[in-house]
């Protein structure tokens, strides 16, 4: 009786054990070819998925800048540790436009991050260029020169229009930056750094009202103060930024000194205020400038 035909790769001989293997490594290497493909093309289809906006805006800018950082490693890692920490978005203001700012619009992805500035252009052309920031200029009428003569008057004001609670937006005291838009004076800020204005020289911008506004905000901040609020000044080791702090952050709250940046934990106060002195502060200030100048 005849049986059917064999299918000539599947006979029972040698010669088809031979051409079985070689159908068996021609699978094998197909079918591992074709998932390289898939893993390839998986890859390139999520590396061209847009990356967010700020992230983007780094990435380019910091590739192709040629410019000196303001800050120091160390310090950045400062002001980043607490941004990391925060357990949820942060509210973030920076007290000058710098090197660093598209750096700490990405690393508070998710979060709101503001730029404050002393120069109109400069805000205006790097909005341009970095639709994913929000920025403001914003007029600064006190100079570095002016220093003794503001001090002066915060002492007899800080009962009055220069307390460490108020709304600024309505604030009379020279010290007060109040020109920010409404909605800023009502944000909780978790972090504010200032690098800025310049305050390089004594005909420029110091950095009196940024210091002064910082602890304003954090002391009158809206809801339960989240611990506080988060304050570095960069270029602690000028006479502005070493008596400023003194008086309207306290030394009581200095965290710590990276290079030449403080890290100030303000906490929140009530509408009271606190009965002494100099009313931002628990203690007297102590910086040697302070003593001998103002006090």
């Amino acid at each position: 009786m005849k049986t059917a035909g064999k299918f000539p790769l599947l006979h029972p001989y040698k010669t088809g054990g031979r051409i079985r293997i070689t159908v068996v490594a021609l699978f094998l290497l197909f079918t591992f070819t074709f998932l390289l493909s898939f893993i390839a093309t998986r890859d390139a289809a999520a590396a061209r998925s847009p990356l967010p906006d700020p992230i983007s805006d780094a990435l380019l800018y910091y590739a192709s800048a040629n410019a000196t950082p303001t800050m120091s490693p160390a310090e950045i890692d400062s002001v980043f540790s607490v941004l990391r920490r925060c357990s949820a978005p942060c509210n973030l203001l920076v007290f000058g436009l710098t090197h660093e700012s598209l750096l700490w619009n990405s690393l508070n992805l998710g979060g709101r991050t503001v730029f404050v500035d002393e120069y109109p252009f400069s805000v205006t052309r790097f909005e341009e260029r970095h639709p994913s920031v929000e920025a403001y200029d914003v007029r600064f009428t006190t100079k570095v020169r002016d220093l003794r003569t503001l001090i002066e008057e915060f002492k007899r004001e800080v009962g009055g229009e220069c307390r460490p609670v108020q709304n600024m937006l309505y604030s009379d005291c020279r010290l007060a930056v109040n020109d920010l838009p409404n909605y800023m004076y009502d944000v909780g800020w978790d972090v504010i750094v200032i690098d800025g204005p310049s305050g390089y020289s004594p005909e420029t911008p110091g950095r009196m009202a940024s210091i002064f506004s910082a602890g304003v905000m954090a002391r009158t901040r809206g809801g339960d103060g989240g611990g506080g609020t988060h304050v570095f000044v960069h270029e602690m080791m000028r006479e502005v930024e070493s008596v400023c702090t003194d008086l309207f952050l306290c030394r009581e709250n200095l965290v710590e000194t990276v290079d030449m940046l403080g890290h100030f934990v303000v906490g929140k106060m009530g509408g009271g205020g606190r009965k002494h002195s100099f009313g931002f502060c628990y203690t007297i200030p102590s910086s040697s400038s302070l003593t001998t100048e103002f006090i």
